[in-house]
């Protein structure tokens, strides 16, 4: 619990010392020279500043899968309209003057840039440690970012070597709950996870239901084979339920039956119908109308045997020409 407490204070506050590296505390000069740079250093990041948004790159570990083109398209809109509203938090780049990583408010940064405007951001010297813990606290106080967005988190911490502790204060939670978070977010890679999407109104029993159907031998095999199928699917939540269906057993949906091939109909410059012709991979079948000249098809009828021979002498006739 106290280490818990103690990161969180320390994300957002002035108080830690500043870093020439990640991780690395810089040596403080004392007297008035570390007094005035101490308050010079509080002044800066107190401050908003405004940065190139190409200037800012992305750091951290994804906390979305995929992106809402309307929510987007919504967020640049009032952006154009009122400006930015909240600033976004940055940490100096290593190794380059002048650039950011992102800490929080990615999709800010991504409107501005469209917009061509600048971004407001507050700047804070952050360790790796430090940066994943503020964008955690951050995702936890929205309430747009689904159960498996949260889960995927908590997977790409414990695959990045951060201990439970750590994930368990980026997101907010208690032991016990990571662990669950875990066992689902371990489950998937997140290349797998984009193709369904955030899935916001599938929660953590149904996700459970999914990962013990994936175990069985040979569905998962089965169940990425089809992913490509999910793209004619609207919503994200209608993905995940067709995923499930997959590794449930259930049959992949049937395709779509090819459009049936056009009917020719022969009819005379009298508007008399004679007959019908289609084509397809069977072959070629000719309908005889009978409705409106009955003692043609009757003569075609006696004569079918004959006519079929003599339109394939004279088709061999025409060949042997060619």
């Amino acid at each position: 619990m106290g280490t818990r407490l103690m990161a969180r204070k320390g994300i957002l506050t002035t108080d830690n010392a500043p870093t020439t590296r990640r991780g690395a505390a810089s040596p403080t000069p004392r007297g008035a020279v570390g007094a005035l740079q101490s308050s010079l250093s509080k002044l800066q990041e107190n401050a908003v500043q405004e940065i190139d948004p190409h200037h800012i790159h992305q750091a951290g570990v994804s906390d979305r899968l995929g992106s809402n083109a309307e929510a987007d398209d919504a967020l640049r809109e009032s952006m154009r309209v009122y400006g930015q509203q909240v600033p976004v938090l940055v940490r100096p780049r290593d190794g380059e003057p002048g650039h950011y990583d992102i800490v929080y408010g990615r999709r800010r940064v991504l409107a501005l840039r469209d917009l061509g405007l600048p971004v407001k951001a507050m700047v804070r010297q952050l360790d790796d440690h430090a940066l994943v813990l503020a964008q955690g606290q951050e995702n936890t106080a929205r309430q747009d970012l689904s159960f498996i967005e949260k889960a995927s988190f908590a997977a790409q911490l414990d695959a990045l070597d951060y201990d439970r502790q750590t994930i368990a204060a980026a997101l907010s939670m208690d032991l016990p709950m990571v662990s669950r978070m875990l066992k689902v977010g371990r489950a998937f890679s997140v290349d797998f996870l984009v193709e369904i999407g955030s899935a916001p109104g599938i929660g953590r029993d149904r996700w459970m239901k999914l990962v013990a159907a994936m175990d069985a031998p040979g569905v998962r095999e089965r169940v990425e084979a089809r992913l490509p199928a999910l793209v004619s699917l609207p919503t994200s939540d209608a993905r995940f339920e067709q995923v499930l269906a997959w590794a449930a057993g259930a049959p992949a949906p049937k395709a779509a039956k090819p459009p049936a091939p056009p009917v020719r109909k022969v009819v005379t410059d009298a508007g008399i119908a004679l007959a019908k012709v289609k084509r397809n991979d069977a072959g070629v079948t000719l309908t005889i109308t009978a409705g409106d000249a009955p003692e043609f098809s009757n003569w075609v009828d006696a004569e079918a045997v004959t006519l079929i021979h003599e339109l394939y002498d004279r088709w061999l006739n025409e060949r042997s020409k060619d």
